[in-house]
């Protein structure tokens, strides 16, 4: 087995498990948040952890695999770590963007939630001259 095989096999095998905690992660420490989203509404956020965490992983898998690809041989030890680490370096980097874009994304939805929340506002009083 050459050494760019190799690198192959060592990227696959760090950035689809690392994939799948950063999901999992995301997935057992956001449904309280989404309960809150969803005013206390456990089988919509349920639901909805449920879809994001399979959108998550599509997303991160389809890219990571895309990623695959070497732009050269590697042909020594000092090739594979080199490379492997561009890899995963860039995978870790859109794990975290992806996490930043949905708690983003959420705290909008909280933030709208609580808005609607809120008691109308009170009629005027009076008049100031």
């Amino acid at each position: 087995m050459n050494a760019t095989v190799l690198t192959y096999g060592l990227y696959l095998c760090i950035a689809l498990p690392l994939t799948i905690w950063v999901a999992r992660t995301l997935f057992r420490n956001g449904r309280v948040f989404l309960v809150d989203c969803f005013h206390g509404d456990e089988g919509l956020a349920d639901s909805v952890n449920r879809l994001l965490l399979m959108g998550f992983y599509l997303v991160n898998f389809g890219f990571v695999v895309l990623f695959l690809k070497l732009g050269q041989d590697v042909e020594e030890a000092r090739g594979v770590v080199e490379a492997l680490s561009a890899k995963v370096g860039v995978v870790l980097l859109v794990l975290g963007g992806m996490h930043f874009l949905n708690l983003w994304v959420f705290t909008r939805m909280r933030k709208r939630a609580q808005w609607r929340q809120l008691p109308p506002p009170l009629p005027p009083t009076g008049v100031l001259h």
